[in-house]
């Protein structure tokens, strides 16, 4: 048996997925090719998400992530979702069996996985997160999950932000999900920060907040890993703060992907050795 899977997202022809993928399917001895469809070269109209499932389908794919800007916008299309798909509200996994088009959400797992590897003591009393757009819920799922006792959100789209406060209030009624009007009030009492905005990728250059916020007694953690070391998270490393790169997040949750499509088990410590 072989296996044909894909990524769909905008401006993706960098994404280091194809080489997680196929590096460790010729590593456990399987054949597998894994695809980009870019929309930035698409020449297709608005429906094109529509049209690159069906045509993912018809050509036979066992599978496909997705990512940026797709990620919700793909639910519609799809005839069910996992628990967590469903809860964060986002997916990056779809698979394709018995003519069912499955939505799974593996960011989150990934960057449980990461997380708990990393910093497997690390205190979770009182968490602060900045941003609430793309991987923020899959973040803050996976935090809550873990058993995070207080979530303060904040994002300058303060719509966003309470949208996602009241959707993991009601998800996780156990714990105390709030949202602030300004970042320092995330920041200042929490006991370690994560940092979900796209500020800091090399398309967005900069600094969500200063890095003067930071103190040495939290654990600080990034889910950028394209630069693998942005400017906040190295600023934190100098402060002494104990910190958590985006790296792990996004080779563990390919390794999850990997496991969908294929019913594999993955060696998850051989892929992040391999990321490089």
């Amino acid at each position: 048996m072989s296996w044909l899977c894909g990524l769909v997202g905008d401006g993706i022809a960098k994404s280091r997925s194809p080489a997680m993928h196929e590096r460790e399917a010729r590593n456990l001895g399987i054949p597998l090719v894994y695809r980009l469809a870019d929309t930035a070269a698409w020449r297709g109209n608005a429906g094109a998400l529509a049209d690159i499932l069906c045509w993912m389908e018809r050509f036979g794919f066992n599978g496909t992530n997705v990512t940026h800007p797709y990620k919700q916008a793909v639910i519609p299309l799809l005839d069910t979702l996992s628990d967590a798909a469903r809860a964060i509200g986002a997916v990056n996994t779809v698979v394709f069996r018995d003519g069912k088009r499955i939505g799974h959400n593996t960011d989150w797992s990934g960057y449980a996985a990461n997380f708990q590897r990393t910093l497997p003591d690390a205190s979770l009393r009182r968490v602060g997160q900045v941003g609430a757009g793309g991987a923020a819920a899959a973040v803050a799922y996976a935090l809550l999950s873990m058993g995070a006792a207080r979530l303060d959100l904040f994002d300058v789209a303060t719509e966003r932000a309470a949208a996602l406060g009241d959707r993991l209030g009601n998800l996780f009624p156990e714990a105390q999900v709030t949202v602030a009007t300004c970042v320092e009030d995330v920041i200042a009492e929490a006991s370690g920060v994560v940092q979900t905005s796209p500020i800091g990728m090399d398309s967005h250059p900069g600094t969500p907040f200063s890095a003067d916020l930071l103190q040495s007694r939290q654990w600080f953690s990034e889910v950028i890993y394209f630069p693998r070391e942005t400017e906040l998270l190295a600023a934190a490393r100098v402060k002494g703060c104990q910190t958590v790169s985006g790296i792990g997040m996004a080779v563990f949750q390919a390794a999850d992907a990997f496991e969908l499509f294929t019913g594999l088990v993955p060696d998850r410590e051989r892929m992040l050795k391999e990321f490089d």
